[in-house]
């Protein structure tokens, strides 16, 4: 399937991907907040108090942090030396009570990211591109696949 013209899918996910780098370097830049601090904090957030297993952590953000997993005990390790988390000898992760009171904040800021991104989208429009990109990529794992790639 070919458009004359049109910009291929690979074009316009990574010109996303990249204007969403730049968006909340920008959004969060007043807090000295990272994509990845945040993405840390809002994965903490789904159990504030009690905290996640650090493998859990990193399990969660593999499908965003496409390099090495080792950069998570940076990236834990400043937030710890802000009093942002704090972690256990179970390697257990939790958000500290100023740590919840951040990430409550730039959640604010986030969601009116995430708002803008989907301006003029209905949620059918946009839970159909997701369906398709979700298509598309199983598509893609089925063929590394059945080459022994993946």
């Amino acid at each position: 399937m070919t458009m004359e013209g049109v910009k291929p899918i690979g074009y316009w996910l990574k010109h996303l991907d990249n204007l969403l780098e730049r968006q909340f370097d920008a959004v969060l830049a007043d807090v000295g907040l990272s994509r990845r601090e945040w993405q840390v904090l809002n994965t903490l957030s789904r159990n504030p108090e009690a905290g996640v297993a650090r493998g859990e952590v990193a399990d969660a953000l593999t499908p965003f942090w496409t390099d090495d997993r080792s950069d998570l005990d940076e990236v834990v390790a400043g937030l710890a030396a802000r009093g942002w988390v704090r972690s256990d000898a179970d390697d257990v992760i939790a958000l500290t009570g100023e740590g919840r009171a951040v990430h409550a904040d730039v959640a604010i800021r986030v969601r009116a990211v995430r708002s803008a991104v989907t301006e003029g989208l209905t949620p059918e429009q946009y839970e159909e591109t997701v369906r398709v990109l979700s298509i598309m990529a199983g598509n893609v794992e089925a063929a590394l696949a059945s080459n022994g790639s993946g």
